[in-house]
């Protein structure tokens, strides 16, 4: 079959300090703007100005239906690739063969008018992408309850935060059945919740059939939801396969993983704040199947108070927001007191469920006052294994693999 997608010698050359002539129209503006002070302190506009090329002789193809994970650090041209896959720029060398209509959600805002509704843009991105009114108006009603911005519909968009730009625009990507949907960090931006809510959708829309491609510096994420990936660095393709083998390189090649969690510039909804979960670090990570999900827990303070009767709540929560494991220092009767923000609070949680994703949500309060709840903030792994030593672990049913025994009494034959 046909791959979808064929990107084939693909390079992009930018001129440092001269303007891209594929930008966008904030991008002319600001250069329009920015061009007379250019000259005004000697800034030079001469064709001579040094080369920068963000891509240099990327080729890959996917085919229909798949999950591609585009992976690599600041500056190793995912953007890049993303806007001339996006026709947003066009590639200097190369080039691209696409079948079908393509979806991007690329950066905070793109493709909405500030000074339309909610309700217009969608009618405005769907009729951008090819949509009729009719198809537009049969999933109206889908894109408003994912998006959960219904009491904003008719407020101008320019009015919303970013959390709410990000809902709005997956929404409208994700269920106007595009052919390709291109899925950038931009989601880091929502709060985890919603983040889960646009995996298990993205997957949903991979299952019909269509194709996804998706860059993310969550290398869970990407594991969880791409079949295969292609790691980029500085501007070349370094290297192409299986999610997890990609993911390996990156790993081997750059030493990040997903051990060390930055809580503390996450949206909060609850709790009054003045005690928050700072950061969260897994003390052995990927977690091997069967052995303990370690880890510490720092937490930061607005005055640098003294806390006493600290209550931290943990819940491990799976795909389907089941519960699957609550603990807790009041269970245990142990009394917490937080006198410093260098304490860190380690978890030693006894592990035997069945290999997969799942979800960290977590509670704090002190006295009668709740300090801060994130839920479903971190997404974790627990890999294969069987405890069994059995032929087929697709057959064991349960969310847990626990230690069991099956005995037979022993009988004594009769004597006569």
């Amino acid at each position: 079959m046909k791959p979808i997608i064929t990107v084939d010698g693909v390079s992009k050359r930018y001129t440092i300090g001269k303007k891209e002539s594929y930008g966008s129209l904030r991008d002319e503006v600001m250069d329009a703007l920015s061009s007379p002070f250019r000259r005004l302190f000697g800034g030079s506009e001469s064709s001579s100005d040094p080369s920068v090329w963000a891509l240099k002789d990327v080729s890959f193809e996917v085919s229909e239906g798949d999950v591609l994970g585009i992976i690599g650090r600041n500056g190793a041209g995912k953007s890049t690739l993303l806007k001339i896959l996006s026709r947003i720029t066009e590639p200097t060398e190369g080039r691209i063969e696409m079948r079908g209509r393509i979806a991007s959600l690329l950066e905070v805002g793109t493709g909405f008018h500030p000074e339309l509704t909610g309700r217009e843009n969608i009618f405005m991105n769907g009729a951008l992408l090819g949509m009729s009114s009719r198809e537009i108006k049969a999933k109206f009603d889908e894109i408003v309850a994912f998006s959960e911005i219904e009491k904003f519909l008719d407020t101008p968009v320019k009015r919303y935060s970013s959390g709410m730009y990000v809902r709005l625009a997956f929404a409208v990507a994700a269920h106007l059945e595009p052919e390709i949907l291109v899925i950038d960090e931009v989601l880091a931006v929502g709060d985890t919740l919603f983040q889960k809510k646009c995996v298990d959708k993205m997957l949903e829309v991979s299952k019909k059939g269509r194709t996804v491609l998706f860059v993310s510096h969550n290398l869970t994420a990407v594991k969880a939801l791409c079949k295969s990936a292609i790691l980029l660095r500085e501007g070349k393709l370094f290297f192409k396969g299986g999610a997890q083998e990609v993911i390996d390189a990156y790993s081997e090649v750059t030493g990040i993983s997903d051990k060390v969690v930055d809580l503390s510039k996450i949206e909060r909804k609850e709790g009054t704040n003045d005690l928050i979960f700072d950061q969260l670090t897994f003390c052995d990570y990927p977690i091997a199947f069967g052995k303990q999900i370690k880890f510490k827990l720092r937490l930061k303070s607005k005055a640098k108070a003294f806390f006493p009767e600290l209550e931290l709540g943990v819940a491990i929560v799976d795909r389907n927001n089941n519960t699957m494991i609550h603990c807790s220092n009041r269970f245990l009767n142990k009394l917490i007191e937080h006198t410093t923000d260098a304490d860190e609070y380690l978890f030693e949680i006894e592990n035997n469920l069945r290999p997969g994703i799942y979800f960290l949500t977590l509670f704090l309060k002190t006295k009668d006052k709740i300090q801060d709840w994130l839920l479903n903030v971190v997404m974790f792994e627990i890999g294969e294994g069987n405890p069994y030593n059995f032929t087929d672990t697709t057959q064991i049913r349960g969310a847990i693999f626990p230690a069991f025994n099956v005995s037979t009494p022993t009988f004594k034959a009769e004597t006569t």
